[in-house]
């Protein structure tokens, strides 16, 4: 497509790059010495180099023996917890909650969750990811965060039914007060943690919450097979069968891992009435040693979007959405038994479109085309690890790394140059978190926020 004679500059040229292309059936492909214009935060048009020469712009990248691809999403994370990473190792899902993650989190202040999520986007826009579903608390903090360092976002603030009827007003007025925010970059989902954790009461009035306020609804569900087995044994029904009972299937759901989604679950998924997707984080699966990962095939065969994830860096350690669409890719041909299964470009698939239309965003993210989002993020294939390319899908879901993400931009705004974090400092938020780690990592008050009995 030809960019526009406009009189204004361009915002951004980025020239002589191989670029991540969509057909119109969504089929990956690569465009080379291509050229992006950017216009008022949006992709105006992907070109040739050639046709750009003469174009004037306000900012202008050489990105040779670079590929732009769409911004990556970690569809589920709680970005504040980079400042757990490392606490609770190698512990049993029921004792890392009640144990360690629980009693800490009931120290939580706004200004740790601030500290938390400046670091966390650091290490995101570090990685290439620039759009994440976080599900936490203090989300304001979060929001402030996000606003100011250029990310995009959906957020919501996590409850439990333990904590009254205030819990589900403060994630109501959360979604409401931010919907929007940003300039638009920050989209909001009411929060309940999860069926264990809120009774079917309040599942059934936040599934009449989202409908009334027309916003979507992000849980954890079916996280394990434990959690399958332990409903199924004192209420006689799946947690994706509470979900439907009490109409969260209804509104547009995002869901956490559903590693425990059954057979019994899929006629369900298959006939909700909102738009369905689950968000696969198989690092933090592996770690926790449970016995399966998210059926991705199932799945997709019944037209339910799976999006990449990494989950809080307490459970694994890492906020790399690059790791996760090599694992998935790995894990997913192991647990199917078919090397033929996922392929690079199905993986890359579920990176951008799948990802996107998991949170929300599928209109507007997701792909480089004219008329979206311009999220991109340059990635370098000069190194050894990346050479000789045969395969260039391949090249990129299993051989290069998030480190080889050069630039990162947002709504056309660059974020990161040649690795150079450009709207958060590092040392500066590493410093005051250390400083204040004594107080938050405390567990001798013997208190915790919920009780993990599933």
């Amino acid at each position: 497509m030809t960019p526009s004679a406009a009189d204004s500059p361009a915002e951004l040229i980025i020239s002589a790059c191989t670029v991540l292309v969509h057909d119109d059936q969504e089929r990956i492909g690569f465009q080379e010495d291509a050229a992006i214009v950017v216009r008022d935060g949006l992709v105006e048009a992907v070109t040739t180099t050639g046709a750009v020469a003469d174009l004037a712009a306000v900012e202008r990248l050489d990105a040779r023996g670079q590929v732009a691809l769409p911004g990556l999403i970690n569809c589920h994370t709680h970005a504040p917890m980079v400042a757990l990473r490392g606490l609770a190792e190698d512990l049993p899902t029921e004792e890392w909650f009640n144990d360690v993650v629980w009693p800490v989190e009931s120290n939580l202040t706004a200004e740790d969750v601030e500290l938390g999520a400046r670091l966390a986007c650091a290490e995101m826009i570090r990685a290439g990811v620039t759009c994440f579903a976080d599900h936490y608390f203090a989300m304001d903090a979060v929001a402030a965060v996000v606003a100011e360092c250029g990310m995009r976002a959906l957020l919501g603030e996590a409850y439990f039914s333990s904590q009254g009827p205030e819990g589900q007003e403060r994630s109501l007025e959360f979604a409401l007060r931010h919907r929007g925010f940003a300039e638009g970059r920050i989209t909001t989902a009411l929060a309940p943690h999860a069926p264990y954790t809120v009774d079917d009461t309040d599942l059934t009035a936040t599934a009449r919450l989202a409908r009334e306020h027309a916003l979507p609804v992000h849980l954890h569900a079916a996280e394990n097979r434990d959690q399958t087995d332990t409903s199924l044994g004192r209420h006689g029904v799946t947690p994706i069968q509470v979900l439907e009972r009490t109409g969260i299937l209804d509104t547009d759901v995002l869901l956490a891992h559903g590693t425990g989604i059954t057979d019994r679950d899929l006629p369900l998924l298959e006939r909700a009435g909102g738009r369905t997707a689950v968000a696969t984080a198989p690092r933090g699966y592996l770690k926790f040693a449970w016995p399966g990962t998210t059926p991705v095939r199932a799945l997709r065969d019944i037209g339910v979007d799976v999006g990449l994830a990494t989950d809080g860096a307490a459970s694994n350690n890492s906020l790399d959405v690059w790791e996760s669409m090599a694992l998935t890719s790995l894990i997913q041909k192991s647990s199917e038994g078919d090397p033929r299964w996922l392929t690079s470009r199905q993986a890359l698939h579920h990176a951008t479109l799948q990802s996107a239309r998991a949170v929300g965003l599928g209109d507007s993210i997701g792909s480089i085309a004219p008329g979206r989002r311009a999220d991109i993020v340059l990635v370098d294939l000069t190194g050894p690890h990346t050479q000789p390319v045969h395969d260039l899908a391949a090249t990129l879901v299993h051989s290069a790394r998030s480190a080889d993400v050069r630039t990162t931009v947002v709504d056309g705004r660059i974020l990161m140059r040649d690795r150079k974090l450009l709207t958060i400092d590092v040392p500066e938020v590493v410093g005051e978190l250390e400083r204040r780690l004594p107080a938050l990592v405390d567990r001798s008050h013997g208190r915790r926020i919920q009780e993990y009995d599933t």
